[in-house]
């Protein structure tokens, strides 16, 4: 194996296991509403040319939308996410302590107000 494709490889998903691996392919065929309109605007390189991924093994975690160049990621937060703050706060400091960028939106944002939550990602790329 070239070397350089392992680096970039274990950075990329950053030792995530099969299991996880195999969690994120089944999210991936069962996307939320939010999800999927927000997939719609990113996918294709939609926003300032950028690839993004949905459902990206990081680690123990599986990201929403990921972008690997600029390290963002966007993470939807549904009505699960208003009992789960402590967790959500320990997972986005592991995820900025790896260098990456965490920027969080709720459901009913992406819904109503697309237009808003795209212009908030593009000034983070």
């Amino acid at each position: 194996m070239d070397k350089r494709k392992f680096i970039n490889e274990s950075k990329h998903r950053h030792g995530a296991d099969l299991n996880t691996k195999s969690k994120a392919k089944a999210l991936r065929r069962r996307m939320t509403a939010a999800e999927r309109i927000l997939w719609k605007r990113l996918r294709m390189r939609q926003v300032k040319g950028e690839h993004f991924r949905r459902q990206h093994p990081y680690g123990m975690y599986i990201l929403d939308f990921y972008c690997f160049k600029s390290g963002l990621v966007i993470e939807l937060d549904g009505a699960i996410h208003r009992f789960s703050k402590s967790y959500d706060k320990e997972r986005t400091e592991y995820l900025e302590s790896t260098g990456l960028k965490v920027i969080r939106f709720e459901n009913e944002d992406v819904e109503t107000r697309i237009d808003w939550v795209m212009e908030t990602i593009e000034q983070q790329l």
